[in-house]
């Protein structure tokens, strides 16, 4: 299909031919809206109402190009090098993982449990961070929070200090093998939380080819024989580096749940282990707080 002009509305209608094998009508509409705030400067609103505008040569190539390299099935955030996160930018790269909005829902979780268990300045640590997603958005909302991360990629750790400055918070981050740590010397946490690889190899032909292809195996999967290897190893790291009466909390593949929280409740460690849903219903996060 060749474009019948350069209006808008002409670029909408080539998304819409091109990629309707890969993208429901939904999905097609807000990933154009994407492209149009990036190369147009448009906000949601004025892709609407200003969607019969001519465009020019230069900003119809671009978008003309991002709909060919979406039809390969990378996904728009690879190809603008970017994704919004609790209402902030954040560049990305193929070392880290596009963030997801059950993430968001853990970032509600804690912020929640941190202004009402918390007066004083309290240390969060974010292990496997990747983006840096995590901590940013709990630094940028909680100011008196002393925000690290940690992740063994150094790829992962050069984008998560990218994504601090851009939005201008403090946080500090490190590249660290969480098999390697036995406690952090310095310090107590009063937070320890982690996304950590959960998902199973073999689960990965349920999965998108959008994300196999494009997003980082080693943030994703897990084997087969120790599906939840990460999630014993902070458990036990919570024995010397959670301070007393602090909280840790995980983003969980809901299939193992069970098996955190009982590895949690037989630790010791904590006084209350709790899992909590996500929006759609599933056991998605752990909410665990030191005796």
């Amino acid at each position: 299909m060749k474009i019948a002009s350069n209006q808008l509305s002409e670029l909408l209608k080539y998304y819409q031919t091109e990629l309707i094998d890969i993208y429901d009508h939904e999905e097609l509409n807000a990933i154009f809206e994407l492209v149009c705030e990036y190369y147009l400067s448009f906000s949601k609103q004025n892709v609407k109402t200003k969607i019969h505008n001519r465009i020019n040569q230069s900003e119809l190539i671009n978008i003309y190009n991002t709909c060919h390299e979406l039809k390969t099935g990378k996904p728009i955030q690879y190809i603008l090098d970017e994704s919004i996160f609790y209402n902030l930018k954040f560049k990305l790269n193929h070392s880290v993982l596009i963030p997801r909005p059950e993430t968001e829902e853990l970032v509600d979780i804690i912020i929640h449990t941190i202004q009402s268990e918390f007066k004083n300045p309290y240390r969060i640590i974010d292990i496997g961070t990747g983006s840096g997603c995590i901590p940013i958005a709990l630094k940028k909302k909680l100011k008196l929070a002393k925000a690290s991360g940690i992740d063994i990629s150094t790829s992962a750790i050069e984008t998560s200090i990218l994504n601090a400055s851009l939005n201008q918070v403090d946080v500090d981050f490190y590249v660290e093998d969480i098999f390697n740590i036995n406690n952090f010397q310095d310090y107590k946490f009063d937070v320890i939380v982690s996304n950590p690889p959960y998902v199973l190899k073999s689960e990965s032909k349920l999965m998108d080819e959008r994300v196999l292809n494009f997003e980082p195996n080693i943030a994703l999967f897990v084997e087969e024989n120790n599906p939840i290897i990460f999630y014993k190893k902070i458990i036990d790291l919570c024995l010397h580096s959670l301070s007393d009466k602090g909280f840790l909390f995980f983003e969980l593949n809901p299939l193992f749940a069970e098996d955190v929280m009982r590895y949690a409740d037989l630790s010791s460690i904590f006084k209350s282990v709790e899992i909590l849903k996500d929006m759609s219903g599933k056991q998605r996060f752990l909410k665990a707080q030191k005796t």
